[in-house]
């Protein structure tokens, strides 16, 4: 091998490595100050004030249905896990008596509604498909929950209500008793507030930072005044957590994204990492058909996304953001992708038996597929 032949082998090192640290960059640069740092109080906040046990305790046998589907539509708000994370919290509420709807119904919810991602995905692919995924995900969650229900315990009196069951009651030293609800509710605004200024680009920097000071000071005082030391620690511990947990892995998994972006732009057209394996893809996801978005649902379901990883997937990898990737299927993988994975698939198929996980995983793929191309179909 000549010297020039080794020159021009580590040019093109060179640039795939640059192109994974750009892309990391980038995304360091947009999205992590304003808006991963806020979202994850939120999150810390909500694991840490809010009893896990109290919102768990509504999916048994005898809870109403309506409380049951309603509970387990929003839990991925309240308990923020991703698809693995969920599957023993799934499998305790299923043995513990809940019916298949309102278990299924979580165990799609608990990784689709993720706060931070949704957060993400409206910051980063867009405020009008962050709310079609917060919106489609809830929706998604009681139409399977039903579905399940519906195919499964149809005409036959269940054996889980023939059991004794095991009701899971609210934690007696609940953070919420002796404190009004209203000083919760404006606790949690005055986050979300400072979430939604910092993310802002409307607003001017001094503009921004004065109004977050003072928000900052808000929540201050109720913390202060209305919640114990114990509780702002665990808050903090639980901060900390989901951050160690999640960004490291984030930021890997972008930089990761960047080099497979780099080594595409070998073979893409334009040469260009930010654009090339969208490029590449464009044949099979650059429209709202159902083969586009069935294919991407496809893959949502095998790949393993941890948690907020999936926006730099739709975003950056396959081009949405830079208008490669149609807003169905984009959509569809977003919907899909979090919920399924292949270790999750297995773990399913052994808890609930092949036949309910099979047509769990069937109306996970489907649902995605339609509710992408009607999304498609709107915004196009």
């Amino acid at each position: 091998m000549g010297i020039s032949n080794i020159f021009e082998i580590m040019n093109v090192v060179n640039e795939i490595l640059k192109a994974g640290v750009d892309t990391l960059m980038q995304y360091l640069s947009l999205h992590v100050l304003t808006c991963l740092v806020p979202a994850f109080f939120i999150a810390g906040a909500i694991a840490a004030l809010f009893s896990k046990e109290a919102i768990l305790k509504y999916f048994g046998a005898e809870a109403k249905k309506w409380l049951s589907y309603s509970v387990a539509s929003i839990s991925g708000t309240i308990l923020a896990v991703c698809s693995c994370t969920v599957l023993p919290m799934f499998a305790g509420i299923y043995r513990r008596g809940a019916g298949i709807g309102p278990a299924i119904a979580f165990l799609y919810s608990g990784p689709a509604i993720n706060l931070l991602a949704i957060v993400l995905t409206a910051r980063v692919l867009g405020l009008n498909i962050g709310i079609a995924r917060a919106v489609c995900a809830v929706s998604m969650s009681v139409v399977i929950g039903l579905s399940m229900a519906t195919i499964f315990e149809r005409g036959v009196k269940k054996e889980e209500e023939e059991k004794k069951v095991v009701r899971v009651a609210a934690m007696t030293d609940d953070p919420e008793v002796g404190r009004p609800w209203y000083i919760t509710l404006l606790f949690f605004i005055l986050l979300v507030a400072i979430l939604l200024v910092g993310a802002s680009g409307l607003i001017s920097w001094v503009t921004k930072l004065t109004t977050i000071y003072f928000m900052t000071i808000g929540v201050a005082i109720i913390l202060i005044f209305h919640y114990s030391r114990e509780e702002v620690k665990e808050w903090g511990t639980e901060t900390w957590w989901l951050a160690k947990m999640i960004f490291p892995i984030l930021l890997a998994g972008v930089f990761v994204i960047g080099i497979i972006s780099g080594v595409a732009a070998i073979y893409a057209p334009s040469h260009d990492s930010q654009i090339a394996v969208g490029e590449i893809m464009k044949p099979y996801f650059g429209d709202n058909s159902f083969f586009s978005c069935f294919l991407s649902s496809i893959i949502g379901a095998i790949l393993y996304m941890p948690t907020l990883l999936e926006v730099p997937i739709v975003g950056d990898l396959f081009g949405y953001s830079s208008g490669l990737m149609a807003s169905g299927p984009a959509l569809s993988l977003l919907l899909a992708g979090p919920s399924l994975s292949l270790p999750n698939m297995v773990v399913i198929w052994r808890t609930i038996g092949s036949e309910r996980a099979g047509i769990y995983i069937a109306l996970v793929i489907i649902v995605s597929t339609v509710m992408g191309m009607i999304y498609g179909g709107v915004v196009r």
